[in-house]
């Protein structure tokens, strides 16, 4: 629907706020400043106030910015991340055009420990390579991991590799690995303090949480913790009625 309908029982705010979503969705470039709320007035015959609460309303949900004394504009686009199927960051961010990067902020090995040797079934003195990383999309910090891969089944793998490929691409090519089927688990979080350093955002901003497992005929072989961007990513998972 593109425009208001005054007899509906869904409220002005609402309809106004559905025309304009689409708008920012399917036709509007990131940036790309918004017209006044003079003018979304007189070209839907709707009150300031209306125009008002939905603008609110955009404001809240990421949809818009404002800038002081320069105007309103289109957020940059939500990454929206079908979860159905397994999927890596460098190939996610290629498809939507965007160019991907890892800044490695730390590669050392360590000790399993209980809580980890649990997850990789393996002793607590057992090592494996422990790695930091920022993941980017046109420059643009987007996601912070921290992950670990078993040291016996990849020894080899440096700080340089990582620094100039995708790790799924050394594991497959260097190391044969054939990646079975992975398990995502998500919570909402706020952003600590050092979690917003490597994210470029406000300390308790909203972001996410996800623990990654991923298998390689049944056993675990990475074990990654994510902290997402809470306005950069959007998650869908389809749910069909067999």
């Amino acid at each position: 629907m593109s425009f208001i309908d005054k007899n509906s029982r869904t409220p002005l705010y609402l309809q106004l706020m559905n025309i304009l979503i689409d708008k920012i969705e399917n036709k509007l470039e990131e940036d790309t400043q918004i017209p006044s709320e003079r003018e979304i007035c007189e070209f839907y015959d709707v009150s300031r106030t209306t125009v008002r609460q939905a603008m609110d309303e955009l404001e809240k949900e990421g949809y818009i910015y404002k800038v002081h004394g320069k105007g309103t504009f289109v957020s940059p686009k939500r990454m929206n991340q079908d979860l159905s199927a397994f999927y890596s960051f460098t190939e996610e961010m290629k498809k939507l055009g965007k160019e991907p990067s890892s800044e490695v902020t730390g590669f050392e090995v360590v000790q399993a420990g209980d809580h980890i040797s649990d997850m990789f079934k393996i002793g607590n003195e057992d090592l494996l390579y422990k790695i930091s990383r920022i993941r980017k999309a046109d420059g643009i910090h987007m996601m912070y991991e921290t992950t670990y891969i078993p040291y016996d089944r990849f020894k080899g793998i440096t700080r340089e590799k990582l620094e100039n490929k995708p790790l799924y691409d050394i594991l497959a090519k260097e190391y044969n690995v054939r990646i079975s089927s992975a398990e995502e688990y998500f919570r909402p979080i706020l952003t600590n303090k050092i979690e917003s350093v490597y994210l470029d955002i406000k300390e308790g901003s909203p972001s996410l949480k996800i623990e990654r497992f991923t298998y390689e005929k049944g056993e675990v072989i990475e074990y990654t913790v994510s902290v997402a961007r809470g306005d950069k990513f959007k998650y869908r998972v389809r749910l069909n009625n067999n």
